[in-house]
């Protein structure tokens, strides 16, 4: 227990002193006890002595320049830990600032708290007006898996065991703290209030599904024609990586990764239908979805995306989930290390087979795709000015000779061509947009990955998506983080030459020299107009594991309005 200075006036006239302690100091105690050792926010009133007590007592406190990006930070440390990443904001607009991070961590069940400093409830609660006044319980209850306040110095110890369980345990995700100025500043005895302090004890506790279930499951598996693996972010998360490979090997199924799952067998494995995807959704009729979800990134699972007659087998934490968008022919409710565990037990040899006639459909599928790919990508490597995939390819060769590398990807053509051009090796090295489609998330994913890792990141932005973090180059450089900040840099949303109808710039337009951001913090600027400099710049960054920042000059026509979802974007008569 730390021990705040011993004040006078509030020793009660004994003989002993009474050692007293503090709300902020409690809230460091119950964080170390708990074995949080980074957190990662923006300081202010009320929490910034919470910042410095934190800093002081040997957690890392990584001050960012706005909370969304911390927020995003916390989310994606979550991702890669398996334990809640920590934000710390001020109140009012700062908590509502975090709580884009926070939605966000939700919707990709990313388990992370939010912790924010609020105003005084006797003024809150009768709208007197108090200093950024807000009702931040009610306000967090809308967007986060759940949401307390903790009203009482005492209570701060249970507060956030309970914060930190609820984000970690069943379906991970996003837990709002409010803790209000007065209780930060109370003091109690200290030797009371180390009472009111406990570690919690097997944070996620594993759920088994039904044994009937699983068998179940591998009767099915057994009987199809065409069984076919979906690995979704979950799958990553478990951290079953060696198991989730034993199933597939044993098996022999084919098997397509969604974005952030890639990795978890190498993007070249011989049973990856990755390049034949649209035809194994298509002609599956047996689907084992692993962690993933039939959401809008994979059709809702409707025809004629996916065979209308495809029976599902869905692997999830939540039985809320099953049924939510096709029928489920067996669910098997579960954490993903356990569910897999059952099915590599009770699978027996030999019990599982794939007809060779399915494996060289999508292999001659997957060929096919690929000779298309290899056309695509030589003539890009000669285009003048640059394009997306001449630049990618650079970026494609170099982090292929460093596959330790985190990968953070986003943005609308540059998500979308770095997600099938570059592949992944390591399992949980590429952070993307994920569920949510939200951008903004690189800078604060890519801090995150160098932190938690200690190894160097490589993010690939766009340059529109790059705009909504790009401030946090000062952060990468007051830490001297091994992050490259890569722009693909084609001057506007989507592309750059879309034409004004007035004296005013495009609505899609953007015009900047990202290189010279990086050079006024610190850090080490490039500005490339060819796939050679690509190449040569990145390798130089690595090599010399600082911050740098590579400025991507792409032809301002290439790239399709949203990306691959352009279907999404409702046309006026107006439009394209």
């Amino acid at each position: 227990m730390t021990l705040a200075p011993m004040r006078d006036a509030e020793v009660a006239s004994t003989d002993e002193p009474v050692a007293l302690t503090d709300g902020i100091h409690l809230v460091v105690d119950a964080l170390k006890l708990n074995d949080v050792h980074t957190i990662y926010g923006v300081v202010g009133i009320p929490i910034t002595d919470l910042a410095r007590l934190a800093q002081s007592s040997g957690l890392r406190y990584i001050g960012f320049r706005h909370e969304s990006d911390a927020a995003h930070a916390a989310s994606a440390a979550g991702f890669l830990t398996q334990k809640p990443g920590i934000c710390l904001t001020v109140s009012a607009p700062g908590f509502l600032n975090g709580l884009v991070g926070l939605a966000n961590a939700t919707t990709n069940c990313f388990p992370m708290v939010q912790i924010s400093g609020s105003s005084e409830r006797h003024l809150v609660d009768l709208q007197r007006g108090d200093y950024e006044e807000m009702d931040q319980l009610a306000a967090a209850r809308l967007f986060a898996k759940a949401a307390f306040r903790v009203s009482r110095a005492e209570d701060i110890g249970r507060g956030i065991a309970r914060a930190l369980r609820t984000a970690a345990s069943g379906r991970p995700g996003g837990v709002y703290l409010d803790i209000p100025a007065a209780v930060l500043g109370e003091v109690l005895d200290a030797q009371e209030a180390a009472k009111t302090l406990w570690k919690v004890v097997d944070l996620a506790p594993k759920q088994l599904p039904g044994a009937d279930a699983v068998d179940a499951a591998i009767s099915l598996l057994a009987g199809a024609e065409r069984p076919l693996i979906v690995l979704g972010k979950g799958a990553a998360y478990a951290q079953a990586d060696a198991r989730i490979r034993e199933f597939v090997e044993s098996t022999g199924i084919p098997y397509v990764p969604m974005s952030m799952a890639k990795g978890l067998l190498p993007d070249d494995h011989p049973q990856s239908a990755a390049t034949a995807r649209s035809v194994a959704l298509k002609r599956a009729d047996v689907v084992l979805l692993l962690g993933a979800r039939l959401n809008w990134l994979l059709g809702h699972g409707d025809a004629p995306q996916w065979n209308p007659d495809a029976k599902f087998i869905q692997v999830d934490i939540s039985s809320a989930e099953m049924d939510s968008n096709q029928p489920i022919a067996v669910p098997l409710v579960g954490d993903i290390a356990s569910v897999v565990d059952m099915l590599v037990e009770r699978t027996t040899s030999g019990q599982i087979s794939v007809a060779p006639g399915w494996r060289e459909e999508l292999s001659a599928k997957s060929a096919s795709n690929v000779a298309k790919m290899a056309g695509r990508l030589e003539a890009a490597l000669t285009a003048q000015p640059m394009k997306f995939l001449g630049a990618l390819q650079s970026i494609r060769d170099v982090l292929a000779d460093n596959p330790h590398v985190y990968v953070v990807n986003e943005g609308a053509n540059a998500l979308d061509l770095a997600r099938n051009t570059i592949g992944m090796q390591v399992p949980r090295h590429r952070l993307d947009s994920g569920t949510w489609g939200v951008m903004g998330i690189g800078m604060g994913y890519a801090i995150a990955a160098a932190v938690e890792s200690g190894q160097p990141v490589v993010a690939i932005e766009g340059d529109s998506a790059f705009g909504f973090s790009g401030m946090e180059l000062e952060v990468i450089c007051r830490y001297n983080l091994p992050i490259v900040t890569v722009i693909l840099n084609n001057g506007g949303v989507y592309r750059g030459d879309d034409p004004s109808s007035t004296a005013d710039p495009a609505p899609t337009a953007l015009r900047a020299q990202h290189e010279y951001m990086i050079k006024a913090f610190g850090g080490k600027g490039y500005h490339a107009t060819t796939p050679d400099e690509v190449a040569t710049a990145l390798r130089e960054a690595l090599a010399s594991g600082r911050p740098a920042l590579i400025d991507c000059v792409i032809d301002p026509s290439d790239g399709t309005e949203s990306g691959n979802i352009a279907h999404l974007n409702p046309k006026g008569i107006s439009g394209k």
